[in-house]
């Protein structure tokens, strides 16, 4: 009976028809957890589609767990928090995968760097996904950023839900 549970819900679950990125107007809006060296904590972020394959968004994220300095020291809110403004090139379409998925590189400019960003987006409904990026900093504007500078100005992976809105 169980094994007959699970095909039914795996078929039906084939047969929904979501859509991963629709182009002009379409919204996601994601939560994740933020990973990085020496803390972890959350990002939220809000996608909105200009056109077939490009949108633009807001990216905030903020460590809830950090290391602390040598010193003993804990980083001060500004050092945890981040506030980017993204760019995207929506290219699931491109690439002829499945409509459930979108893969977007992008650009973002934010508190702490210019940056770039991989990301991938899966659909189970209409409405609800999971997601996963990656982003790293281009140009920092401090090269020689030490200590709690560090943070959010790295090598970043998040992995969460996303939504459409």
């Amino acid at each position: 009976m169980k094994k007959t549970w699970i095909l039914i819900v795996l078929f039906s679950v084939s047969l929904i028809n979501a859509q991963a990125f629709k182009g002009k107007g379409d919204i996601k809006f994601d939560v994740a957890a933020n990973i990085q060296e020496h803390g972890s904590g959350i990002r939220i972020s809000n996608d909105y589609g200009l056109g077939e394959n490009m949108s633009i968004g807001i990216t905030a994220s903020y460590l809830l767990s950090v290391s602390k300095d040598g010193l003993g020291n804990k980083p001060d809110f500004g050092d945890r928090a981040d506030v980017k403004v993204r760019f995207n090139a929506n290219l699931g379409n491109v690439f002829n995968v499945d409509k459930k998925v979108d893969i977007y590189p992008g650009l973002d400019l934010g508190l702490r760097n210019f940056g770039a960003h991989l990301g991938a987006r899966y659909f189970f409904t209409d409405g609800f996904g999971v997601m996963s990026e990656i982003g790293f900093p281009i140009a920092k504007y401090k090269p020689e950023a030490t200590g709690f500078e560090r943070l959010n100005n790295q090598f970043v992976f998040n992995i969460g839900a996303s939504f459409n809105l």
